[in-house]
């Protein structure tokens, strides 16, 4: 949290038939999902072709559709479309519906097209998707909507994404709608043992579920965790994320593993910035010495349970420490290395993502922008290369953020989430209500994007950020019981 202080190719005559899922607008309870996708080239000649795909919904009707797929050589490129707004990022290609096609009634369909360009060879994708899910060619019956109370539950699903949506193992588009619990990233190193007293058993996740939380961002320390520093460190404060990790998955709740405090002297930072050069703050940028280090033991750790989220690093700022310079800023987020007004050694943003992968895992990851992860205007042009193209943006919004009015959601933020995932990692405002909390958790369900407010830590709310006064869940007035309505009306299954 910021502070206040401060493809098909046959051949010329080739088609290929496909199913897909898509999402209606309709609640879980009323909507039948399914379509098929034609994909037909119209000619070919050496070094080029044209396409046209037809796609027909079979389920419930839906408003606004993307039709993604990705081209097996990096060779194969889209010169030129219509009928839809196109996209290519490396071998990613993306189809988004116009607004005067996006209406798509049972049986109705949709043709598009698009000219292309190819080098060695030109062949077929191995997938198409409608709206992140691959098609199958199946009509898939509603979902019931998850009971928002305590009690057995299925195990939290296995993540990936596809296209701009987060889905499940099964191909359902997901949200991630819950809290931030805070106490991970500093109790180790004040004293306070792990979870700074608050219980983490099967009592205080039931709690949670009485508010319908399918997700739990959990904030870490590098130096605990590396057992550089704080009680307790390395092994035992490990296994307590572990045992954690696996009660939260076993209750039908996803951890998201946050980076939130790392080490880094920023000893030319502001005056209200901690200048401590030990893991006892939020720093502009993840350090060179340690963080990859700490994403290679935590990607070791859950490699393979893919239920768990990796946000890499909680809120980069290092344009501050550049004189506000942006272009500098981005690289520095990316590419990591000597930033400028920064006297450490950072790790970028790929540094971070290769990490985890050579680790072999594949687990769903999460990056933040710049200006405390309020500012993602640069967010696709500097996102690291993924060879799993599984990463999700995440934003954070606060009343006291530089964007924090839907005209700038609707113009830096909306874009993005066409392309991506967007997942609002933290967002609060800066009093005990709930009225800017309301118009964004509003403004995101408009846009299928998954939210996690701060924080579930009962330490008083007197000027905001706090939303329970117990550990029993007992809302705060204005923010806590607002959002525990607001959840309880949600179902994380995306519906369009």
């Amino acid at each position: 949290m910021k502070r206040r202080h401060a493809l098909l190719a046959t051949g010329a005559s080739g088609a290929l038939i496909l199913g897909g899922l898509a999402m209606a607008t309709l609640p879980a309870s009323a909507a039948a999902t399914g379509c098929s996708v034609a994909y037909k080239v119209q000619s070919e000649w050496p070094g080029g072709f044209t396409a046209n795909l037809a796609v027909t919904n079979l389920g419930s009707p839906v408003r606004g559709w993307t039709v993604t797929f990705d081209f097996p050589n990096s060779d194969q490129k889209v010169t030129n479309g219509w009928s839809a707004t196109w996209t290519q990022s490396e071998a990613h290609v993306s189809a988004t519906s116009l607004d005067w096609n996006g209406a798509l009634d049972a049986g109705g369909s949709a043709s598009i097209g698009f000219t292309g360009a190819w080098k060695g060879a030109n062949p077929e994708p191995a997938s198409v998707a409608l709206n992140g899910v691959t098609c199958t060619g199946s009509v898939t019956s509603p979902t019931p909507s998850p009971t928002p109370t305590g009690g057995p539950s299925d195990p939290a699903p296995e993540l990936k994404v596809s296209g701009n949506k987060i889905l499940t193992a099964s191909g359902k588009p997901y949200r991630l709608l819950g809290v931030d619990r805070s106490s991970g990233e500093y109790a180790c190193v004040q004293g306070k043992g792990l979870w700074d007293g608050g219980p983490v058993d099967q009592a205080s996740v039931d709690a949670m579920k009485t508010w319908n939380i399918h997700a739990v961002r959990l904030p870490l320390n590098e130096e605990c965790w590396l057992g550089l520093n704080g009680s307790p460190n390395g092994t035992t404060y490990q296994q307590g994320v572990k045992d954690y990790v696996d009660l939260l998955v076993a209750n039908g709740i996803t951890p998201i593993l946050d980076l939130h405090w790392t080490r880094g002297a920023y000893t030319n930072g502001p005056d209200w910035h901690c200048k401590d050069a030990t893991a006892t703050c939020q720093k502009p940028m993840p350090d060179a010495q340690y963080a990859p280090r700490f994403w290679t033991g935590v990607a070791g750790a859950f490699k393979g349970n893919d239920a768990v989220v990796f946000d890499l690093f909680n809120e980069p700022y290092p344009e501050i420490a550049a004189d506000w310079d942006k272009t500098v800023g981005w690289q520095c987020w990316r590419d990591g290395g000597t930033c400028k007004g920064l006297p450490y050694e950072t790790a970028g943003m790929q540094d971070l993502v290769d990490a985890v992968r050579a680790t072999g895992a594949t687990n769903v990851l999460m990056l933040g922008g710049l200006e405390w992860a309020n500012d993602m205007r640069e967010w696709l042009t500097h996102r690291p290369t993924d060879p799993l193209y599984s990463i999700a943006a995440s934003w954070h919004s606060y009343s006291f953020n530089a964007c924090a009015t839907t005209s700038c959601w609707d113009s830096q933020v909306a874009p993005l989430a066409q392309q991506v995932p967007v997942v609002i990692g933290e967002f609060g405002q800066d009093n005990c209500g709930f009225d800017y909390m309301q118009r964004l958790v509003d403004w995101a369900d408009a846009h299928d994007m998954g939210y996690l407010a701060w924080t579930w830590n009962p330490w008083g709310c007197s000027s905001g950020g706090v939303l329970i006064k117990d550990w029993a869940g007992t809302p705060e007035p204005g923010v806590g019981e607002g959002l525990k309505a607001h959840l309880i009306s949600q179902d994380p299954y995306l519906t369009q």
